[in-house]
């Protein structure tokens, strides 16, 4: 019985041995497999797909690395998936999620060729994520239906009931769209959570149209559905180059030289942490930090290049408006600072109902 015990315990090692030699000579080593056997890049976007998808297709073209987008993606859906990382890169529409990201941990640093072009104020200390185009926050109203000097000119005008009484009313984005997020962490660092909350009620109370997202806000003040919206001034570019329903101007807010300045945001990329394709991230970041890439960035948004010395180049119907922002009064709140209010704003625009309201 003992000697029969004994040759089976040693069929059973030389057997584990061989399985493990095996295995060791077909699977490499974590990390060893890596992107050199990858022809993948999983992307993660909050922005519009026609805004991206072309980018996307240029980078394929450029690289042979073939994308896989999620498009309408949320932020919080990498903190979500933080166990079973998927994304390999996040692009996002408000620098304060890619912000808030990064400080639970979710993007990692690198040392891309080409970082040095963005400025410190719009990237991570490590690069862990950083912008390419900046916009600012006003109101796009219709020519034909309230002139400039009638229109609101300040964050603090949308407090007066009045503006619920303009023909057809004005209109704004759910709470839980991106521009909003920032433009309500903007106000927190003003003003406090008190005084927002209370702008918040104001703008829910008395606005005629909520809205999904700014795209639907200037394509309903073009057509005369409202007087006016808070929006992006990108989405003003965009309405002026429509065939039709194109009457239409913008209002940068806050100007005045006791007031606290234009609302401003960038679009930018994370790396994410743990991606399953890092080596083709980083090849992404680096193909992204090329100046014909970050023109390509800006593509059919018409947003404003942070390098607005690398050209981008707008429609002739666009090209009188575009205002560089050192011609701007800006708000003095870093951008980088919207990630530090991020997670409390999700909460607060959460607690005042705007957040899933459409009207």
């Amino acid at each position: 019985m003992f000697k029969s015990k004994s040759v089976l315990a040693l069929l059973m090692v030389a057997l584990f041995a061989f399985i493990t030699v095996g295995c060791s000579s077909e699977q490499p080593a974590s990390g060893e497999q890596g992107d050199s056997e990858s022809n993948e890049l999983v992307v993660y976007s909050g922005r519009n797909e026609r805004f991206v998808q072309a980018l996307l297709e240029k980078f394929t073209e450029d690289t042979g690395i073939e994308v896989l987008a999620l498009h309408g993606a949320n932020p919080l859906q990498i903190a979500e998936e933080k166990n079973n990382v998927r994304a390999d890169i996040f692009i996002s529409n408000d620098l304060g999620a890619l912000g808030y990201l990064d400080s639970k941990g979710l993007l990692q640093g690198s040392n891309p060729e080409g970082i040095e072009t963005i400025p410190a104020d719009f990237r991570a200390e490590d690069n862990a994520y950083f912008a390419i185009s900046a916009r600012a926050r006003g109101f796009i109203y219709n020519k034909d239906m309230i002139t400039e000097e009638e229109m609101p000119k300040s964050n603090e005008d949308l407090f007066d009931s009045k503006w619920a009484t303009v023909e057809n009313g004005f209109a704004i984005t759910r709470g839980g769209n991106g521009g909003m997020t920032g433009h309500v962490s903007a106000l927190r660092y003003q003003w406090g959570d008190e005084k927002t909350a209370e702008w918040i009620a104001a703008i829910r109370a008395n606005s005629a149209g909520i809205y999904q997202g700014h795209g639907d806000i200037r394509r309903a003040v073009g057509a005369g559905e409202h007087s006016f919206g808070l929006v992006n001034n990108y989405y003003f570019h965009q309405q002026l180059v429509e065939p039709e329903n194109n009457n239409v101007g913008f209002i940068y807010l806050d100007q005045e030289e006791d007031e606290m300045g234009v609302v401003a945001n960038a679009a930018g990329v994370g790396l994410v942490s743990g991606g399953p394709n890092e080596g083709n991230a980083i090849a992404f970041i680096e193909w992204l930090l090329l100046p014909e890439n970050q023109v390509a960035f800006v593509g059919e948004s018409l947003e404003l290049l942070i390098n607005s010395q690398y050209g981008a180049v707008y429609p002739a119907e666009v090209q009188p408006h575009i205002v560089d922002f050192s011609d701007l009064k800006v708000q003095d709140m870093p951008i980088k600072e919207l990630g530090n209010y991020f997670e409390d704003t999700t909460a607060l625009i959460e607690a005042s109902g705007l957040d899933l309201d459409l009207k």
